[in-house]
């Protein structure tokens, strides 16, 4: 039996293949921590993957590679369901009926859209109703699991507040169903690309490190890191807070981070050898995602049973909510 006292959380990623270090400092690492503290629905936004590409000849293969991440970073199947939305009916139909409750200036004045048009170079005559409505299937797959919490990045936040808009709207017209969700910040933000501070790391821009790269992989794309451009050799003195291989230290080598400051700034350490260094800390992290990740793919089977598993169990939960919303709004 499902523990009913903990509060409910419901996140997603469109399933793009294999994971890279931004994905799991922006998202992933905050969903393993707040297992314990919530009943957990993992959704991989199937859907949500047609709003931007219509190519679905990889979609399966994307979505085993995704999920095979997932569980090895530490999402647990037993205690948080992972599932496909769009083998869960459910989403579409509470879809639809949520579009009733949102005008399309609302929607149009979303500055998550406006960013993802203009990243994508999408003139608003081109813009595809499924992408306008993304925040509404959004709300639908939060909903749809009456979640109390999303957990998301910054820039995600204006589609959460629609969510909580719709959920409002829809409890003053047919009475209390849903909860208002509140938006769980991820603590440490999605890292840089290593092409430079203000391009997110995306594997469209091939500037990422993934979590299934082996040791080899990770220093050869470390020593292409963009680094503070006033430092051209090893005696110059360096500038650290501006340094995009600095903010990596950061993370995942935080003990020696004070060391590292003071070597930049002080021109005794190059760039050369903080890159080998910050390479051998990340390869050092990864050590055991690489060994989950290895007996996951020697057992795709296992991976496809958590996935069916998964789904059945949300179905579940999805008929319940969409009973009590068609008692509410006297349908059927």
């Amino acid at each position: 039996m499902p523990d009913t006292k903990r509060k409910i959380i419901l996140s997603g990623m469109r399933p793009t293949g294999k994971l890279h270090l931004g994905h799991f400092t922006g998202a992933l690492e905050n969903w393993v921590g707040l297992q314990s503290e919530y009943r957990n629905y993992h959704l991989v936004a199937d859907y949500h993957a047609l709003t931007t590409n219509l190519d679905t000849s990889m979609l399966h293969e994307n979505t085993i590679d995704m999920v095979i991440d997932w569980l090895a970073a530490g999402i647990d199947p037993v205690e948080s369901p992972v599932f496909r939305q769009s083998m869960v009916k459910e989403h579409t139909e509470l879809f639809l009926l949520f579009s009733m409750l949102v005008t399309r200036n609302r929607l149009e004045r979303n500055p998550t859209l406006k960013e993802q048009a203009r990243d994508l170079h999408i003139e608003s005559d081109n813009l595809v109703y499924g992408h306008l409505g993304y925040p509404v299937l959004q709300a639908s797959d939060i909903l749809l699991y009456r979640a109390n919490a999303v957990p998301v990045g910054e820039d995600q936040l204006s589609n959460v507040e629609i969510t909580r808009e719709i959920a409002r709207r829809f409890n003053r017209e047919y009475g209390e169903v849903f909860p208002e969700p509140e938006p769980r910040l991820t603590v440490f933000k999605r890292l840089p690309g290593l092409d430079g501070a203000d391009r997110k790391m995306s594997k469209s821009l091939g500037n990422t490190v993934l979590l299934a790269d082996t040791p080899a992989e990770v220093d050869a794309k470390m020593r292409k890191a963009v680094t503070d451009p006033q430092k051209l050799r090893k005696n110059d003195p360096g500038r650290p807070d501006v340094c995009l291989v600095f903010t990596y230290h950061q993370k995942f080598n935080p003990a020696e981070t004070g060391e590292i400051r003071e070597g930049c700034e002080s021109g005794a350490l190059g760039c050369v050898d903080c890159k080998k260094r910050c390479a051998a800390r990340i390869s050092e992290f990864l050590a055991p995602h690489l060994e989950r990740r290895a007996a996951l793919e020697q057992d795709r089977p296992l991976v496809e049973d958590i996935l069916v598993d998964g789904e059945n169990r949300a179905r579940a939960a999805a008929r319940d909510t969409m009973g009590a919303v068609r008692t509410a709004m006297k349908l059927g």
